[in-house]
C-alpha cells in the first residue's frame, strides 16, 4: 500500500476511509435533509476514487464507491491507498 505523499499527479488511486456524516437508519450516508427524524450523523466507512488531493491542508476528496457521494477526508482517516484503472462512466 502506498502513503498519501506517494501518489503521483495523473494517476488513479482508491482508498479505505472514515468520516462522520448524515446516515439513514440502514446505516448508509445521505444529504442531509432537515426535518427528517430518521437521519443521524455516524461515523461511515468505505472504499472511494481520490479524486483531489491537498498537501497544503492534509486533506483528500474522494467519491464513495458505494453512494456516489463526494467527501473530503483528512489524512490521517483514510488507508489502504493503491492505484486503480478507474474509467469516468460519465466521460
Amino acid at each position: 500500500m502506498l502513503k498519501i505523499t506517494e501518489v503521483i499527479e495523473g494517476k488513479s488511486y482508491a482508498c479505505k476511509f472514515t468520516v462522520t456524516t448524515a446516515c439513514d437508519s440502514d446505516g448508509n450516508p445521505t444529504p442531509n435533509l432537515s426535518g427528517n427524524k430518521h437521519i443521524h450523523n455516524k461515523k461511515y466507512e468505505s472504499l472511494g476514487i481520490i479524486v483531489k488531493r491537498d498537501l497544503t491542508n492534509n486533506l483528500v476528496r474522494v467519491i464513495d464507491e458505494s453512494s456516489r457521494l463526494q467527501f473530503v477526508v483528512p489524512f490521517h482517516d483514510i488507508w489502504d491507498i493503491d492505484e486503480i484503472e478507474w474509467v469516468d462512466e460519465f466521460a
